[in-house]
């Protein structure tokens, strides 16, 4: 008999109003702003997952579901999604909006790191 366990293979980070604040963070971080519904952010979502595994070395990744943390959202002036919102040492540098594929995030990515 075999037992299946549903996990989540991915280690990025969900966060939320009470655990997101952006002048903690040291080093790189690439924040994914995404909604459940939104198609392109599905897509993109993979991506981030497989950089993760990747890379989650040098760069840390994060999530934040803008339908459930929308203060969080607005403060750092999310109007799209996908956007992503690249920090170094807690100071935003880059923010992507729309869907970017694996290499050009790379590219982003080690710029900063």
């Amino acid at each position: 008999m075999f037992f299946y366990l549903e996990r989540n293979l991915s280690m990025v980070e969900n966060l939320t109003y009470e655990n997101f604040d952006i002048s903690t963070s040291e080093g790189v971080v690439l924040t994914d702003f995404w909604a459940e519904w939104c198609a392109p952010c599905r897509m993109q979502s993979p991506i981030i997952d497989q950089l993760d595994d990747e890379i989650g070395n040098q760069v840390k990744f994060t999530k934040v579901d803008v339908d459930n943390n929308q203060q969080v959202a607005t403060s750092l002036g999310i109007r799209s999604i996908p956007t992503l919102v690249v920090k170094k040492n807690g100071e935003i540098v880059e923010k992507l909006v729309g869907f970017h594929t694996k290499d050009q995030l790379k590219k982003v990515l080690a710029y900063y790191a």
